[in-house]
């Protein structure tokens, strides 16, 4: 894993939220985003080097929709820049990671993404972000 690519955080209004969160940076999101597989829009903002994402459902049953009814808003997952992410599949699997979704799927912000089952990983919902090369 080469870094932190971005905190994902949960929300229930992803324009209130943007709102409170460009008061907090002191700066506004810089992009925004649909991704319809997941139910999901998402809100970027650059801090430093490093990204924030805010999550809002788009539809009942969503991801986030079933995560901010059970727990409210708050950190939904963090997410990990890797260089070949089928590798890190293998790797983790070999270490006994459960992986929920082994085929990389289109995320937002032009990546291809993997979750790791939080029952692994303390309670932390893991992402590995690869970015779709052009």
């Amino acid at each position: 894993m080469n870094k932190i690519e971005h905190i994902g955080i949960a929300v229930k209004n992803l324009e209130e939220s943007n709102q409170l969160f460009a008061k907090l940076f002191g700066k506004p999101h810089y992009k925004m985003e649909e991704v319809k597989s997941e139910g999901v829009k998402t809100s970027f903002f650059q801090v430093g080097e490093n990204k924030i994402e805010l999550l809002e459902a788009t539809k009942e049953g969503s991801p986030i929709a079933k995560f901010v009814a059970k727990k409210g808003e708050g950190i939904h997952h963090i997410a990990f820049d890797v260089t070949d992410i089928q590798a890190e599949v293998i790797r983790l699997q070999k270490e006994g990671f459960v992986i929920l979704n082994e085929a990389p799927k289109k995320g937002a912000d032009n990546k291809l993404v993997v979750f790791l089952h939080p029952k692994g990983t303390n309670g932390v919902l893991v992402e590995l972000c690869q970015e779709i090369k052009k």
